[in-house]
């Protein structure tokens, strides 16, 4: 089966879909510079469509799934101090999610996965990609943004299942809470990934508790050493838990900068992505502060792929 990835960043949801569902990446669209090259370099090959909004998806080779996760910059409460909170919105980056529903629609993909921040439950819909919000009483609740996506999906002849899942359920040592959604045919016939079509519908997933980490490979029975515990404090079952998850022990966190002041390490916050070691931070061409751009908007794929294994009914 193959994978198109949109918004691909460095491709995490690529690796957690194609992990989960043995796909193939078969095309790339990423428009920014360093994510590119972190992607040409793990995918060489692989085109990259580049500017979502310049694609001609009729001259798009089809695909089995699609994956993305659209920008957040106008739904994420923490971006809102800096940028405003638009939501989804005619002119703003979160707005490109009408691009993603365009390639939906053109592609008509047999399963389809999007990732966003928490604030897409709670950030507002002033547009949607299948035509505009109605007009509302004044006392009616405002649309939020994931049932503008929700909406599309459902105006497109796709079933939807979504959740709202922590990193830490994956067993990462921090939290980072992302949307995930998917989406697949209504049609009766639309069963290859064992989901049954029931038209225009969408459901929420409850995610397990804190045993959900219990759902993925963890920590096996390899604990704290004293020299972890005297390291990282309180924090080292977590610390050595992820470790053992993700195959290789914890990068020194911090680093002196220009000035001598300690600062966050590229290779402790890759770590903290579950990446493999260099995925992004011994790529060519990537600064240190392209790195930790990417890094911070990047996707956790154990994360990623424990969401799409929840919402597919597997565990």
């Amino acid at each position: 089966m193959k994978l198109g990835s949109l918004f691909s960043g460095y491709g995490g949801l690529d690796l957690a879909v194609n992990a989960e569902l043995g796909t193939t990446t078969a095309w790339h669209c990423e428009f920014e510079r360093a994510p590119s090259l972190v992607l040409d370099r793990h995918w060489p090959g692989v085109p990259n469509l580049g500017d979502i909004t310049s694609v001609n998806w009729s001259e798009v080779d089809p695909v089995d799934v699609l994956a993305g996760g659209f920008p957040c910059q106008d739904v994420s409460v923490a971006a809102s101090a800096l940028n405003g909170r638009h939501g989804i919105a005619e002119g703003t980056r979160s707005g490109l999610w009408r691009n993603f529903a365009v390639a939906i629609h053109e592609l008509r993909p047999e399963l389809v996965l999007i990732e966003n921040v928490r604030g897409l439950l709670s950030a507002r819909a002033a547009v949607r990609a299948m035509g505009p919000v109605r007009d509302l009483d004044a006392d009616a609740r405002p649309l939020r943004a994931v049932e503008a996506v929700l909406g599309d999906l459902a105006d497109l002849g796709y079933d939807a299942r979504w959740l709202l899942l922590p990193a830490s359920a994956a067993g990462a040592p921090h939290e980072r809470n992302r949307v995930f959604v998917l989406a697949w045919p209504a049609a009766p016939d639309a069963d290859r990934f064992g989901l049954r079509g029931r038209g225009g519908r969408a459901e929420l997933v409850r995610p397990p508790g804190e045993g959900g980490r219990e759902l993925v490979a963890a920590a096996g029975d390899r604990g704290p050493d004293p020299a972890g515990l005297q390291r990282w404090g309180a924090f080292a079952p977590a610390i050595e838990a992820w470790s053992a998850t993700v195959g290789r022990d914890a990068p020194h966190p911090t680093e002196p900068n220009s000035r001598s002041r300690l600062r966050l390490t590229s290779k402790f916050c890759e770590w903290m992505m579950g990446l493999p070691e260099g995925w992004v931070t011994d790529t060519p061409g990537v600064s240190r502060e392209q790195a930790m751009r990417l890094l911070g908007n990047g996707v956790v794929p154990q994360q990623a792929r424990l969401a799409l294994r929840l919402l597919l009914g597997r565990v």
